[in-house]
């Protein structure tokens, strides 16, 4: 099990040195270090509470991956999670927000933490209503699902599966859920939410449009390479949207650009190995019911994305809940496993 993680743990170590020496640079006393490396281990945490319903969801698209793909996703994916979403996309939302060119941008995040945490923390609405409506979509389209045999909870899942067939229901289900939230906002804010929902929706469309053009009908090298591309595509988009919350919550602890990016960063680089120890361990074939445990956490954190724009919720309330409702899932799967074992001995017997 270790040789999945040993990268984190040395990009751990790395990350905690640079955390101490930036903290005794700016505060030049060891309480001052030893704060910002608790501050960057608890970013740590945080982020790898809220994705770990993340790294099941990528292991259950990797594992039927071609094997290059899954090893580009795993690296080249690295340097997008780490160094795209946790530095460049918080500037990136300065950029935007304040009309500033990249250099300005990240000096006012150095110079002036405290203008930079507010610019950030007014694209919340925005960047919620991104993510949950493509997280929303990516939920629904795993239980809407004619063709899906296998249930966890049937009593919700069998009645989804037969109207699965009706064309745009998930569709409709978001659009539904994205105005009944954008009653609970102001005029203003409410617009910003729809269109950034209307964004998220269209963004899964358009890679579910680019999955289906590369797809081929019958496998060849060149095929293999566009298929691939094209479910590369979709986890990094998919990537994105589990970083905005905890992007978002990063500034409840600190307006540091850098010590946020080292603890997200941490974070990340170990979402990334329990996505390779999954794939890797046949966890997510192993145990029949954590894809789905990971899917119903998916619609868990749309929706809470949804209501984080009127109310707040707690990151670690976000955490817990993804965490509690894979753990079920795998104990189900555990008893379903004892289960069909004792099966299978009585009838040797």
């Amino acid at each position: 099990m270790l040789k999945h993680f040993w990268g984190s743990l040395l990009f751990t170590a790395a990350g905690l040195a640079l955390g101490g020496w930036y903290g005794w640079s700016i505060h030049g006393t060891l309480d001052g270090m030893l704060g910002v490396l608790w501050i960057c281990a608890v970013l740590a945490v945080l982020e790898v509470s809220l994705s770990f319903d993340n790294a099941a969801v990528n292991a259950s698209v990797l594992k039927d991956m071609d094997p290059v793909w899954q090893q580009r996703f795993l690296t080249w994916g690295i340097a997008i999670a780490v160094f795209g979403m946790r530095i460049v996309f918080p500037v990136v939302i300065v950029m935007v927000a304040a009309g500033l060119g990249p250099i300005d941008a990240v000096q006012l995040a150095l110079s002036e933490p405290a203008e930079y945490q507010r610019i950030v923390s007014d694209a919340h609405i925005g960047l919620m209503g991104f993510g949950g409506a493509f997280l929303g979509m990516v939920g629904l389209k795993f239980f809407f699902d004619a063709d899906k045999e296998l249930n966890w909870i049937g009593a919700i899942e069998r009645p989804l599966a037969k109207v699965a067939d009706i064309e745009a229901i998930s569709i409709g289900l978001v659009l539904g859920a994205t105005w009944a939230t954008s009653t609970m906002l102001a005029d203003a804010d409410a617009l910003t939410f729809v269109i950034a929902a209307i964004g998220g929706l269209l963004t899964y469309l358009a890679v579910e449009i680019v999955n289906h053009v590369l797809e081929p009908p019958t496998p060849s090298s060149g095929d293999v390479a566009k298929a691939g591309f094209g479910a590369f595509l979709y986890l990094e988009v998919l990537d994105a949207s589990f970083s905005f919350d905890g992007v978002i919550g990063a500034f409840a602890l600190t307006n540091n650009l850098i010590i946020i990016a080292i603890g997200l960063g941490i974070g990340a680089m170990f979402v990334r190995s329990m996505t390779i120890f999954l794939v890797r361990q046949g966890t997510m074939s192993e145990y029949r019911y954590l894809e789905h445990g990971a899917f119903y956490a998916i619609l868990a954190l749309a929706t809470i994305m949804y209501i984080n724009t009127f109310a707040h919720i707690p990151e670690v309330i976000t955490g817990l809940i993804g965490a509690v409702l894979i753990g079920l899932a795998f104990w189900a799967s555990v008893r379903a496993n004892r289960a069909d074992s004792q099966d299978t001995a009585a009838m040797e017997a």
